[in-house]
């Protein structure tokens, strides 16, 4: 089995589970685990499914086994958040400034893989959290490769696109993926690699990408903007909670999505830095607010 190591220093204070916490679809998720002494990621590559381990003291130690470990070693600095800078940012409300100084230590991590944030956005479409990272688990569970090396037990990477397009259709029934989001992901598959793309382009143009796909739309654009390339400005726009949040936070009301954008317009260019501060902050949606239901596809 390949191994490879390497060691870096971020010119930065780094909170390593924070920057990392995008990646991770529940507690349950069979492609991260968080340890007392590391965070272990699965993910897949162009050359096959790869395990990263990185532990973080005064400098990142991380070390990769599988045939694409290279490729994922070479992104180590941008996936803890080298590329991200809010140097330029200028916080506009006081809650946006608490949410920077608690966050100190976390940027926005750039995965600089499309497929795997793709494909979780995709089965977070119009379902609650509990309903996606179920169909999650159980899709890497059952058709995703065991992550390579000595990964902790039971971690697997998500299904590439070779194996996304031999799943029948009962065993997406199964899964709890209703015929929408299995089509999306069935057409996703079918152009992967030219996807991959995306993260080259960046902004506008990466999400422009995306969203030839039928069945990606700006929210799940924004989603894959947000891990594989880490945008500060792509805003989930079409979020069942976001709006309401990101409302009460700046106005003291609850907004729809263009309210949601007016409210942000200030923030143009960072958008998705102040709604990540909004987040380090506390802000929620009242616990007392309508809750999307969740619903069992299987039993349909």
């Amino acid at each position: 089995m390949k191994q490879l190591d390497r060691t870096w220093k971020p010119p930065y204070q780094l909170d390593l589970a924070g920057v990392l916490s995008p990646l991770r679809r529940g507690s349950g998720d069979p492609t991260t685990r968080v340890c007392t002494d590391a965070f272990w990621w699965a993910t897949t590559t162009p050359e096959g499914p790869v395990t990263l381990r990185l532990s973080a003291g005064s400098e990142v130690r991380a070390t990769a086994w599988g045939a694409g470990a290279e490729r994922v070693l070479e992104g180590v600095p941008d996936l803890l958040g080298a590329s991200d800078d809010d140097s330029g940012f200028t916080p506009l409300h006081d809650i946006v400034e608490r949410g920077r100084r608690a966050s100190r230590g976390v940027r926005l991590c750039s995965s600089g893989r499309v497929w795997d944030v793709l494909v979780a956005a995709v089965l977070e479409q119009k379902v609650t959290n509990r309903e996606a990272w179920r169909s999650w688990r159980e899709l890497c569970h059952r058709f995703g490769s065991p992550a390579p090396g000595p990964a902790p037990k039971g971690m697997r990477t998500v299904p590439d696109p070779a194996q996304v397009r031999q799943i029948r259709d009962w065993e997406w029934h199964r899964a709890g993926v209703d015929g929408a989001r299995r089509r999306t992901l069935i057409a996703a598959a079918s152009v992967a690699r030219s996807l991959e793309r995306a993260v080259e382009l960046g902004g506008v143009e990466g999400q422009r990408l995306l969203r030839h796909i039928p069945g990606i739309g700006p929210w799940t654009a924004a989603e894959v903007a947000q891990r594989a390339w880490g945008d500060p400005d792509a805003v989930s726009v079409g979020d069942y909670h976001l709006p309401t949040i990101v409302g009460l936070a700046l106005t003291g009301e609850p907004l729809d999505d263009d309210g949601m954008l007016a409210a942000l317009a200030p923030y143009a260019g960072q958008r998705q830095r102040a709604v990540r501060y909004l987040a380090a902050a506390g802000a929620s949606r009242p616990r007392f607010g309508p809750r999307l239901p969740a619903r069992d596809y299987r039993a349909m």
